[in-house]
């Protein structure tokens, strides 16, 4: 797999450690992303809080629409991932 850390990813990585406005990073993010890949972003975020609480991927797949393939892929990464989604967990569950 090629290296995904370019020179582009990380201008992006700067621009969004930088913006602390929620309305400014929606404002990236609606530029960037179709209307779909954010809903599909948003989608996996919340498939990880649920399976942190414990749901079952049934549940998951009833309450937000999300294929088992896409459940799987991030019980995957909250298993053997960076541990990107623990921290997004973690700022969601300090902010709650």
């Amino acid at each position: 797999m090629a290296d995904i850390r370019t020179t582009e990813v990380e201008d992006l990585l700067k621009v969004l450690a930088a913006l602390d406005d929620p309305d400014a990073v929606f404002a990236l993010l609606e530029d960037l992303f179709t209307v779909r890949e954010i809903r599909e972003t948003s989608q996996r975020l919340m498939v990880a809080r649920l399976l942190s609480a414990g749901r079952s991927y049934a549940a998951i797949e009833a309450e937000t629409g999300a294929s088992a393939t896409t459940i799987a892929r991030v019980s995957k990464c909250l298993s053997y991932g960076t541990g990107g989604y623990e921290r997004a967990l973690k700022i969601l569950a300090e902010e709650g």
